[in-house]
């Protein structure tokens, strides 16, 4: 029996479109039974982080970082033609016109098809953002753990 090809994403952005390019890439790669890593770092965390607030006790600076930082997939702002918010608004707007899968769903999928979701352990505590946060189902690692990942596969995207 054939290996399965395996591919990882870096998710170092934050923003709304590079994260849903992300997923649709990840979606695409289990799709063809590819073993698909994304490991979220930095800004890319908030992908993963709860919408309702946590109760957890954080110092000044983790809480300053937690409020300003979007929680979860459907806070994120674009990249480009953010507009105070309405550029989100209208990209969600043409999706859903279009029958797309929106980024709450393609985590979903993503999760059902056995993409592996890592959140980086250490930029956790830099921003002091805390397991119970984010998103169940997911795994926490730090970067050792990526670059095995990363060392095996054909394909390794930062995004």
């Amino acid at each position: 029996m054939a290996e399965r090809e395996k591919s990882t994403i870096v998710l170092f952005s934050g923003e709304l479109d590079k994260a849903i390019a992300a997923f649709i890439i990840a979606n695409g790669a289990a799709a063809y039974d590819h073993d698909v890593t994304i490991f979220f770092t930095f800004w890319g965390l908030n992908t993963l982080r709860k919408e309702e607030l946590v109760p957890v006790k954080k110092g000044f600076l983790e809480k300053m970082f937690g409020g300003m930082m979007p929680r979860g997939a459907n806070k994120l702002g674009l990249s480009r033609m953010n507009f105070a918010g309405m550029g989100p608004k209208m990209i969600k707007h043409v999706m859903k016109k279009h029958n797309a899968l929106t980024l709450p769903q393609l985590i979903e999928l993503a999760q059902e098809q056995g993409v592996k979701l890592v959140a980086c352990t250490m930029t956790m505590d830099l921003l002091g953002l805390q397991k119970e946060e984010l998103i169940d189902d997911i795994e926490y690692a730090g970067v050792a753990a990526y670059l095995g990942d990363a060392a095996e596969a054909k394909v390794n995207l930062f995004i």
